[in-house]
């Protein structure tokens, strides 16, 4: 009779069962770097393809030359969404459709700006954004220098009030757009300021970094509690000079006359694509830009460019026949410039469908190039930018921070706890034709589009590829 060792047959049992579940979990390990590898090596061929293909050119060029400047609320801007809708659809995006957003009517009109001593001469000019408008004859005071908004507020009432102010305000060209976000202040909050101190007008140094004699509009803000003065902008090499006539405590007499006004709000509209994710009921990650412009130039750069970035880098996964695990969705947004209404409105629209946005991402700094990966990312997901750098590296992309803010249309979903990826855009250059006449189409390289579509590609990709699922935003 064979005699059994019950322990030695529990032992065994016990290490075979073992042996089973770690060449299941080495199996599965595997399959996980083989299908990582692979995706990784997806995203480097759609870099490389997007590069060549640039498929952005085409977009902007359209936009730029079928619509041209396309403020919100104009018959322009509703050709722009109609634009939109028939892109779209002819490059392949599914699920096209529209949310009705309510957007300000202003209207431009005519701007003057003259000094009449002790040294007459005629500056060019340009309104703000949402500018009041100045009796017909216009408004002739003495005008008086502050080099910005906190400087304004510490003079006496008594240095200001009946007077026209000038805030000099310089602003300093930097790569990552910085020293507009400082120098804007001075176009933003400046009417307001001047008006609590009893001025009649304000004319502000154009917030931008170039040396031609083209003034740069862009949106002002009133605050209810004082007076809608009129405001105008001026080139920076005319501020030179007027700083320079107002030199010593000169006294300057000056005319400014503007025909602005405001009209009903109308309707507009957000614009919708998509490239549909394979999981049945998919996540979302959104890429976003701004389908209005100002009307001086074509709204190439800002935000043609941005709406080229993004639909081009979509449409560069389709050409791949590349296929997200998310959906990949595309919105244009309506007037980012007077209010950024699409923005509210879409994030009002989708509140519902807030914990499905698993990332946010938004191109409005111009063509770039790419030059910097950011993000707002938990702590658990930092290996997607990773990831991402790792494939951009070769085009010259560099690390940045986890302390991205995203763009102004982004704004409402990062605030709603939706993570953000930040494929910073070069501004060194930027701010010479923001908001300005020369905002048209030969001032973007197309290299530097490929570049930036490409990078947007492969952000969008691998961020809809991510591994393991995604934490709900809260």
């Amino acid at each position: 009779m064979i005699q059994t060792d019950h322990k030695s047959v529990a032992t065994s049992w016990c290490v075979a069962f073992l042996v089973a579940m770690l060449g299941i979990v080495s199996s599965q390990a595997a399959l996980a770097a083989e299908k990582g590898s692979t995706r990784m090596a997806s995203a480097a061929k759609l870099r490389d393809q997007a590069l060549k293909a640039n498929v952005a050119w085409p977009v902007v060029e359209s936009l730029t030359t079928e619509v041209g400047s396309r403020p919100a609320g104009t018959a322009a801007d509703r050709a722009a969404v109609a634009w939109a809708q028939a892109k779209l659809r002819e490059l392949g995006f599914a699920n096209v459709r529209t949310q009705e957003v309510i957007v300000p009517q202003w209207v431009r009109g005519t701007p003057e700006f003259s000094v009449l001593a002790p040294f007459p001469q005629i500056m060019p000019s340009i309104a703000l954004g949402g500018s009041a408008g100045t009796p017909d004859a216009g408004l002739t005071a003495e005008i008086v220098m502050a080099t910005d908004v906190s400087t304004l507020l510490a003079m006496p009432r008594s240095a200001v009030e009946g007077k026209i102010v000038f805030l000099s305000t310089r602003m300093q060209r930097a790569r990552d757009g910085s020293g507009y976000r400082i120098a804007v202040k001075s176009r933003g909050e400046g009417p307001s300021a001047a008006a609590s101190l009893g001025a009649i007008g304000l004319v502000i140094r154009s917030i931008g970094t170039d040396q031609n004699r083209i003034p740069h509009t862009g949106t002002l803000s009133y605050i209810i509690q004082q007076p809608r003065i009129p405001a105008l902008a001026i080139s920076n090499p005319d501020a030179d000079s007027l700083e320079r006539m107002l030199a010593g405590g000169r006294k300057v007499t000056v005319l400014m006359k503007n025909t602005s006004r405001d009209l009903p709000q109308t309707r507009s509209a957000n614009v919708i694509g998509e490239l549909p994710g394979t999981d049945p009921d998919p996540e979302i990650v959104l890429l976003g830009a701004h389908l209005d412009s100002w009307d001086p130039g074509t709204g190439a750069q800002d935000d043609g460019a941005g709406v080229a970035i993004i639909v081009g880098a979509v449409k560069a996964i389709m050409d791949a026949g590349l296929k997200p695990r998310r959906t990949l969705r595309v919105v244009l947004f309506a007037n980012e410039e007077f209010g950024a209404s699409g923005a509210s409105r879409y994030a009002q629209l989708e509140s519902e469908n807030i914990p499905k946005h698993v990332l946010a991402m938004e191109a409005d700094s111009g063509a770039g190039p790419v030059y910097r990966v950011a993000s707002l990312l938990p702590e658990q997901r930092l290996g997607l930018r990773t990831e991402i750098l790792s494939v951009l590296r070769s085009l010259g992309v560099e690390a940045g921070d986890n302390k991205a803010t995203g763009g102004t249309d982004i704004a409402p979903l990062r605030s709603a706890g939706v993570p953000v990826l930040a494929l910073d855009l070069d501004a060194t250059y930027y701010f010479d034709i923001h908001h300005t006449a020369n905002d048209t189409l030969n001032q973007i390289d197309p290299a530097k589009l490929s570049q930036s579509t490409a990078a947007y590609a492969v952000g969008a990709w691998l961020a809809a590829t991510e591994e393991p699922a995604v934490p709900p935003a809260r």
